[in-house]
């Protein structure tokens, strides 16, 4: 039986969603829990990967739960999937939480079948002990306009190798963003929306980096727009501090979520 795990997390204890040969993972700890759930080797696939630091308020992965009516096989610690979320929930720790877990086909893919993601990414200029680890402090005034007015040039279909990390092995860097949003939710307090089709290795955090370079003054809109044009990541800011990004919605065709039984 094929499912889909949606949950969150708090990555600020582990290195990144995919595991890693010595690191913690959020990956590695849900297989292991899975695992002792079923009585066998549950591998867990993930919509996408986020690095260390970064955190997911809403995530969905797969997994292929073994099948229980064979003979000789485990015999599962749990009666019905909402019982193992509930159970999952008691055995993971604080900083991960399973929202549900829903049979689907057994082709369903939590990574292949997203048609749209969306990240969230929060800055704050005024020390707070509450936002640790959850927001990235910045220091100093920012010129929101001037930040809007540059991320307008974002939203389109077309190459944003300026904003990939360099080595990274994919086949394209063509993506397409459909949204970015700068709101300003206080004084002191600044989210970023984003949504696109797929991203390349650390390409948001990239794009942050980049705009909060213009909201300081350093670089012009004409500038940003030459970065964008340069596919070059060298010409682009800084990445922005891990802590204040979000994996925040994935989007699916309604028919991945009917079940093969229905």
């Amino acid at each position: 039986m094929r499912v889909f795990i949606e949950l969150a997390y708090d990555g600020t204890n582990y290195h990144g969603w995919q595991r890693q040969p010595v690191s913690i993972t959020v990956q590695q700890v849900l297989e292991e829990a899975l695992t002792r759930m079923c009585g066998s080797t549950c591998q867990v696939l993930g919509c996408g990967r986020t690095d260390a630091e970064v955190h997911a308020s809403y995530f969905v992965a797969h997994a292929d739960l073994p099948d229980f009516s064979e003979e000789n096989s485990p015999k599962p610690r749990f009666d019905s999937l909402s019982q193992l979320a509930f159970k999952l929930n008691g055995m993971l720790g604080s900083d991960v939480a399973i929202y549900s877990i829903t049979e689907v086909g057994d082709k369903a893919h939590a990574r292949f079948d997203a048609l749209e993601r969306s990240y969230t990414y929060l800055i704050h200029n005024q020390k707070d002990p509450f936002l640790v680890g959850r927001s990235a402090r910045i220091f100093g005034d920012l010129d929101i306009e001037a930040m809007r007015n540059s991320a307008r040039h974002l939203i389109f279909q077309g190459d944003f190798a300026s904003f990939c990390k360099t080595g990274s092995d994919v086949k394209t860097t063509i993506c397409d963003v459909r949204r970015l949003e700068i709101i300003e939710e206080s004084s002191s307090k600044l989210r970023f929306e984003i949504s696109a089709d797929r991203y390349l290795r650390n390409m948001v955090r990239a794009i942050i980096g980049t705009l909060l370079e213009v909201g300081k003054g350093k670089m012009t809109e004409q500038e940003f727009i030459a970065v964008i044009a340069s596919c070059n990541r060298s010409e682009a800011g800084r990445s922005a501090p891990g802590c204040g990004l979000y994996l925040s919605r994935v989007e699916y065709p309604q028919e991945v979520f009917v079940s093969k039984l229905l």
